[in-house]
């Protein structure tokens, strides 16, 4: 099965062994790919509409592997089973959709070994929500496919880390940027960084022109969006 270079990045994050929970599971090529590879031994592919429901069992046949991925209609994880996995994998979701998810069902969540994730928006909310649930990101990664930005990560209970203080989330760049991504200096985040930081100065000086309230309070908030972006910047300029 080959895979994206973002849904291949996801399933490098998953535990060898784990029993994977894979929510929004589309075609299932990452439930089939993690099969494939011995990375899972069982997957339950769960999604809310009956289109990829079909086509995950089609592919899932395809390759033979009835008896390693069962297929549920669920809406979220409605239907999963505290015990049933240990790991819950959600990809290709805005951030908020993702909190909903995780929210709804959160004595599942605090079940699981892990939690691989892949928001496509409001990535510090879902950075914040693991923090107070008390998560810990201990892995993520960034990549650009097809010109656009993409970060995912594992998040484990804190009770199971040792060091938690290494992944602890201390400020507003670590819950926008990942504090991992930056302290790694991550090439493709200082990338995102530069490009988003000449935005925001074209926006601005487009802004400067008009001396509305509107726009003098969008002045104000890009002028702090380029003080983070500015911050995070600084972590590739340490010796």
């Amino acid at each position: 099965m080959q895979l994206s270079k973002r849904l291949h990045a996801v399933a490098s994050l998953v535990t060898q062994g784990c029993r994977v929970a894979d929510v929004g599971c589309d075609h299932a090529y990452t439930s089939i790919y993690l099969i494939e590879q011995e990375i899972s031994p069982h997957i339950i592919a769960m999604d809310i509409n009956q289109g990829p429901i079909d086509r995950a069992k089609e592919n899932i046949i395809k390759y033979k592997f009835e008896d390693n991925i069962e297929v549920r209609k669920s809406n979220g994880l409605e239907k999963l089973k505290i015990g049933e996995a240990d790991t819950i994998l959600i990809t290709g979701m805005g951030g908020g959709l993702i909190i909903q998810i995780l929210s709804e069902r959160m004595e599942v969540i605090k079940s699981v070994s892990e939690l691989v994730l892949q928001p496509q928006s409001e990535i510090n909310r879902v950075r914040k929500m693991l923090h107070e649930n008390d998560f810990l990101i201990t892995k993520e990664h960034m990549l650009k496919e097809d010109g656009k930005y993409y970060v995912m990560m594992k998040a484990v209970p804190r009770g199971i880390i040792k060091d938690a203080q290494a992944y602890q989330l201390t400020g507003e760049a670590h819950l926008y940027f990942g504090r991992l991504l930056l302290e790694q200096r991550n090439p493709v985040l200082s990338e995102f960084l530069l490009w988003d930081l000449a935005l925001c100065e074209s926006i601005l000086q487009t802004l400067e022109s008009e001396q509305t309230e509107n726009s003098l309070l969008r002045q104000k908030e890009i002028r702090e969006k380029i003080v983070l972006i500015k911050e995070g910047l600084g972590y590739y300029k340490l010796n």
